[in-house]
């Protein structure tokens, strides 16, 4: 190695790691209590989407015009993704000076308080104000990967964050379970709940059941998950924010930083090559995400395939579990055999057939209803979106790579 080498922030936090044959055993506990935490984001927000669009026709946001139903669940799921853009970052740099386990137990309880707030809407504004109240408190994925990141090396890193993917996909797979199967209770199950309350509130039983579980995951959290980020270091970085000293390491001139980097100085290219990566891969997630649900939901003949709530969870829910299963078996096989890049390609690339998708369906569904050709059309669709879900994996492992010192990991989830 030259002496003259300068690690500086532009230098990947994995660069320089060692070669181990052997993978360093998981801290099982609190990555287990870490992943409970990844799963109340995707179970409350996977929950509304089997009902979202019937509940938009119901409040009568729409004026009677079921075109209309789209533009408004857009409109939501919009300024949902708007308000994570604002607060996310704002989160994990906070994360950095006070500690991970502060910020994540701060979300929890938001998020169980809106969730249920949200079961009481009946406005189009107290809708677009929860959902965007919960996403202020529910999105601290960045906060969590970095957690992650502090609790893993390069040995077993991708093992690590191949368990987020997992979560998310359980998450996809019992939201919308839960969301179809407990709305409109009074209809499906009238000896239990046949009272005037849930006729007036009828998708608040789903809302309390996920509030249920995050309230659980938040007792689970206070009692045993412990600080990634040591006492010590957190007093030094609110100390010495800004502070820099260059100190030779084995030959080398070191540039350090005592505390998290400026904005200004965290973009570097790594991080904006990886952030932007993850940006293109969120944008085409998302909005297939919001896509789905509304296909399923709208009638034939505006080019929906017209299922109910019910179906709706039950298709959305195998998705999950595919998925789920999938990336527990194969997801770290599959990079230590190709590697995070080609696996991220291949990921990211099945988007293309599944977009083409949708107007097959469409096409199939109006000259001849929803008949098998169109349920094979969804298990591909489901299979495709299962490979998708191993980019968003490899793609965590590219920002935490990327993050220029230990002390601004924090920050840079934040910023992808």
């Amino acid at each position: 190695m030259n002496d003259n080498h300068v690690i500086d922030e532009e230098t990947a936090l994995l660069a320089h790691a060692k070669k181990q044959h052997k993978p360093t055993p998981l801290p099982k506990v609190q990555i287990g209590i870490l992943l409970l935490f990844h799963l109340c984001e995707p179970i409350t927000g996977q929950s509304i989407s089997p009902y979202i669009n019937q509940l938009i026709s119901e409040l009568d946001i729409t004026g009677g015009d079921e075109r209309k139903v789209g533009y408004y669940a857009g409109l939501i799921q919009s300024l949902f993704y708007l308000t994570e853009a604002i607060m996310v970052m704002q989160w994990s740099r906070l994360s950095d000076r006070v500690g991970r386990k502060p910020v994540l137990l701060i979300g929890l309880v938001g998020t169980s308080i809106s969730i249920l707030l949200f079961g009481l809407s009946q406005s189009r504004l107290q809708l677009t104000h929860l959902q965007s109240m919960s996403l202020k408190c529910v999105r601290r994925t960045g906060v969590m990967k970095s957690a992650i990141g502090e609790l893993t090396d390069s040995s077993n890193r991708a093992q690590g964050f191949s368990f987020m993917p997992i979560m998310g996909a359980t998450g996809a797979a019992l939201g919308p379970l839960v969301g179809g199967t407990f709305s409109r209770p009074h209809e499906r199950f009238p000896q239990v709940f046949g009272g005037q309350f849930w006729r007036d509130y009828p998708y608040f039983l789903p809302c309390l059941v996920t509030s249920g579980y995050v309230g659980v995951s938040f007792i689970i959290g206070l009692l045993f998950l412990k600080e990634t980020v040591p006492k010590r270091i957190r007093d030094r970085r609110r100390s010495s924010l800004a502070s820099r000293s260059i100190t030779p390491v084995n030959g080398s001139s070191v540039l350090s930083h005592d505390g998290p980097l400026p904005l200004r100085e965290l973009l570097v290219y790594p991080v904006i090559i990886s952030i932007s990566n993850y940006m293109t891969l969120a944008f085409l997630g998302i909005m297939l995400g919001a896509l789905l649900p509304l296909f399923l939901a709208m009638p034939i003949h505006i080019g929906g395939l017209g299922f109910k709530p019910s179906t709706i969870g039950y298709v959305i829910g195998s998705y999950g579990a595919c998925t789920g299963t999938f990336q527990a078996l194969f997801f770290p096989r599959i990079v230590r055999r190709f590697g995070e890049r080609r696996t991220f390609l291949r990921g990211i690339s099945s988007f293309m057939p599944i977009f083409l998708l949708f107007p097959v369906m469409s096409s199939i569904a109006q000259r001849s209803g929803v008949n098998l050709v169109v349920w094979l059309c969804i298990v591909v669709l489901v299979s495709l979106m299962t490979i998708v879900d191993m980019a968003f994996g490899c793609i965590f492992i590219y920002v935490t790579a990327s993050s220029p010192n230990k002390h601004s990991l924090g920050a840079t989830n934040g910023l992808s």
